[in-house]
């Protein structure tokens, strides 16, 4: 669970976040949504301590973050874009995060299987291709079986067999109780598999609440019709 209360963050004279307050609920998957600029990924890097909040607070599982960074173990990041050294295999890359964790244990292989990656883990990552590299990053993200998932465009690159294998295993892990967090600009995506929405609008939350209230409030079909009449 990650609870948000009066939350606010500014860069320089760029006010970002104003008075954030929201609750993101266990055994569940909230969609971030908002235009770029709406403070979606500052948001992120707020909760994963990457960008220091100016007032309010950020509780995880009722643990206020206080510059105590151990709290992260709980949480798996899939960035829309993950650097890694190009040169390094993907299972190398695999077994360098491994060997910087002091737990032991992890799913790693089990993934692998998952996504039947077994023949492209020895090859450098720079000779993969973008929905490959895709798989692997949902791998690191998961491999430790974080408490929460916080994953931004997760389906980005993927051919239709495996989005629809990784938005299967996003409905697992809901129901295995994780707390999901992710963004996405498919908004089909998002009805698919989101239980809320927190919509975000020039650093305010401008909608909080159930994918289904927000359709039969707007008495639109579907989500994007939704969003674009609530808007309007």
């Amino acid at each position: 669970m990650i609870r948000i209360e009066k939350l606010d963050k500014q860069f320089g004279r760029l006010k970002v976040l104003m008075g954030l307050e929201a609750l993101i609920k266990e055994n569940s998957i909230t969609a971030l949504v908002g235009h770029n600029g709406s403070g979606k990924t500052t948001l992120i890097k707020c909760i994963l301590g990457l960008d220091k909040i100016d007032s309010g607070s950020i509780h995880i599982n009722d643990h206020r973050l206080n510059g105590d960074w151990s709290y992260r173990a709980q949480i798996g990041y899939m960035p829309q874009i993950a650097r890694f050294p190009e040169n390094l295999s993907a299972r190398e890359v695999i077994t360098m995060i491994v060997d910087l964790r002091v737990d032991t244990g992890n799913r790693s292989e089990e993934l692998i299987e998952y996504f039947r990656l077994q023949s492209e883990m020895d090859k450098p990552l720079k000779t993969l291709s973008g929905g490959t590299r895709q798989k692997v990053n949902t791998i690191i993200a998961m491999m430790f079986d974080p408490e929460i998932l916080i994953l931004d465009e997760p389906t980005a690159g993927l051919d239709p067999i495996s989005s629809s294998l990784l938005k299967d295993l996003i409905l697992k892990e809901k129901q295995r109780g994780k707390t999901v967090i992710i963004t996405s600009h498919i908004m089909s995506e998002i009805q698919e598999l989101a239980d809320s929405i927190l919509y975000l609008l020039d650093g305010k939350i401008f909608f909080d609440g159930p994918v289904a209230d927000l359709i039969e409030n707007t008495g639109e079909k579907n989500l994007e019709r939704a969003l674009a009449k609530m808007m309007s």
